[in-house]
């Protein structure tokens, strides 16, 4: 994983992007934050599993499906599979070292 700092990359919505193996975040000291960097690491191995295209396609599919039926790309965001797994989990640092193999299934 390599964290990239750069805070014209991003919209102004958004505190990081997963580019694998970039981790792009907006400021210095997200790197520190435990919780974030933990975010960043559950989506890094989502997309290694769905071999990074795939993560991106699926990723951008269900956006507009969800953007679709509840007409808020907010909450189409937050209703997306990888953001949800990745939600839940973000605070258990030890999760990515018991989580199994496309678990992001669990939250379509």
């Amino acid at each position: 994983m390599f964290v990239v700092v750069n805070k014209y990359f991003l919209a102004k919505q958004f505190d990081g992007v997963v580019l694998w193996p970039f981790v792009v975040i907006r400021r210095e000291e997200l790197k520190r934050d435990v919780v974030f960097m933990n975010h960043e690491r559950i989506h890094l191995k989502q997309q290694l599993e769905l071999l990074i295209v795939f993560f991106f396609v699926w990723y951008f599919f269900e956006y507009f499906i969800r953007l679709i039926k509840y007409r808020d790309s907010y909450k189409a965001y937050n209703k997306i599979c990888f953001e949800r797994e990745a939600y839940v989990h973000e605070k258990d640092v030890a999760y990515l070292e018991r989580r199994k193999i496309w678990s992001f299934f669990k939250y379509l």
